[in-house]
């Protein structure tokens, strides 16, 4: 049955290599379970947002479960989804103030019914085809710049995660040189034992790279407390360096946390007041360009995209703007394709059954929640595997145009202002507004479709009237 609804053979795939890969985007992505609860919450930053954490952890294992399984059994493409990370900061830091400073006691609830108005209206983009057109329209050097820039994306926010890149005020960012501090021992090992194993063709290297990861971490919680005083006083093993943020599970299972405090809280009737409908638009921007930039760059690196379409795009479009109505429903900020799944495709899956198998499992992370907390929230044993996919998708870097400057010129600025600006809607927004600029004023203005010159026209709009204005 699974052979002929997913039609693994035409797809040169294999059950086995299927659910591999799905665990591998799971283990990658884990890190919302644990992430989104804290930032909604404001556990994350010493303040409180009125949000209830357990309530958030339930409703973001469902919605990126609900998301990720309509991607999976209706458009068939093996791309998890979830909370969506950057979304969830403007939500905390941007919607719940601008709503508590218009007046409204509860904050939170009206940065809800902003993201679920966002979410309808998402939805209605895509059952009329829109998405699809803004897909289409973007040209073959753009989408592999986009998959570029993103692959630079995320093996930049592994190597911060993972502590090996620091922010710097003279320089914004450097190297940590500590290179015996655990933290980065744990990196490197995964790191290089992923790598190995990939050059050598094993199957699930970037699984059994997370695998080693963990088991070293825990050798060195279990050890490290018992250096003798001569070497953990030496220069090389700092105080800071011996802090270990890994810490052990306090158990394999537990019950779901209640959903019943965020459960259809959203408040839309205050979300549709004249304050808050500029972030109604703001949710809904990063939402179609994040989930169009990391569509495009999954499907170039997994070789889905023929002829510079996509085949079964409405349906693979459909998914994220159902799961972020629904999340907003639960109690969660924007549902969206997560470009982890990433680390699923270069592990050989092909199909919706890599990503069924990630939905499967954020439902048992409901029950295995203590486990998956202590694998998804030390950085060290996750990073290894956005650095490798991130330099897989910069494979795509041959397939763009170079000896034609007014393709590849806007491609390089996508590529650079994705991982530059920490964000796929911007990056992508230099690449949107550059293109029809440079083409239509160096003759070539034909070459452009009407709907590329009208999104430039309107991302201009929007950064000039209304990014500028928020700071």
């Amino acid at each position: 049955m699974l052979e002929r609804f997913f039609r693994l053979s035409e797809n040169g795939t294999t059950v086995r290599i299927e659910l591999l890969a799905g665990l591998t985007t799971f283990l990658t992505m884990a890190y919302i379970i644990v992430v989104q609860p804290a930032v909604l919450s404001g556990a994350m930053f010493g303040m409180k947002t009125g949000m209830d954490i357990g309530a958030i952890t339930t409703a973001t294992c469902l919605s990126a479960a609900l998301a990720t399984a309509i991607m999976a059994l209706y458009a068939r493409y093996p791309i998890a989804q979830a909370p969506g990370m950057g979304q969830n900061f403007f939500f905390v830091f941007s919607a719940v103030p601008a709503a508590v400073a218009a007046g409204y006691a509860n904050g939170w609830q009206v940065a809800l019914g902003a993201v679920f108005i966002s979410g309808v209206l998402f939805l209605i983009m895509s059952l009329f085809g829109l998405r699809q057109m803004i897909f289409d329209a973007v040209s073959p050097s753009l989408k592999n710049g986009i998959a570029v820039g993103i692959g630079l994306f995320i093996a930049f926010i592994g190597l911060q995660n993972t502590g090996l890149i620091l922010k710097d005020p003279g320089t914004a960012v450097k190297m940590n040189v500590h290179f015996a501090s655990p933290d980065l021992v744990v990196f490197f090992f995964g790191l290089l034992l992923t790598a190995v194993l990939h050059v050598r063709k094993v199957r699930g290297s970037i699984l059994w790279g997370i695998v080693g990861a963990t088991l070293l971490a825990v050798i060195l919680k279990l050890f490290l407390p018992q250096l003798p005083q001569s070497i953990a006083g030496s220069p090389l093993v700092t105080e800071s360096m011996l802090s270990k943020r890994f810490e052990f599970a306090k158990g394999f299972m537990s019950a779901p946390p209640s959903l019943a405090p965020t459960f259809m809280k959203m408040d839309i009737v205050h979300a549709l007041s004249a304050p808050m409908l500029p972030f109604v638009f703001v949710f809904l921007f990063m939402l179609v360009f994040d989930a169009i930039g990391t569509l495009i760059g999954v499907a170039e690196q997994a070789g889905f995209i023929k002829d510079n379409k996509l085949p079964r795009a409405k349906e693979a479009m459909l998914s994220d703007a159902v799961g972020t109505v629904a999340g907003a429903a639960l109690g969660t900020s924007t549902v969206t394709s997560f470009i982890e799944s990433a680390a699923g495709v270069e592990q050989g899956g092909r199909t919706g059954l890599t990503g069924l198998t990630t939905a499967v499992l954020f439902l048992l992370a409901l029950f295995f929640s203590p486990l998956i907390a202590m694998i998804g929230s030390y950085p060290a044993i996750t990073a290894p595997a956005l650095v490798i996919v991130g330099a897989m998708m910069c494979q795509n870097v041959g397939k763009i145009d170079w000896r034609d400057y007014s393709e590849s010129v806007p491609a390089f600025l996508t590529m650079i202002g994705i991982p530059l600006s920490y964000s796929i809607a911007d990056g992508m927004a230099l690449g949107f507004i550059s293109y029809p600029i440079i083409k239509l004023f160096s003759g070539r203005g034909s070459e452009v479709r009407w709907l590329t010159y009208t999104l430039a026209i309107v991302l201009l709009a929007y950064f000039i009237l209304i990014r500028s204005r928020m700071g």
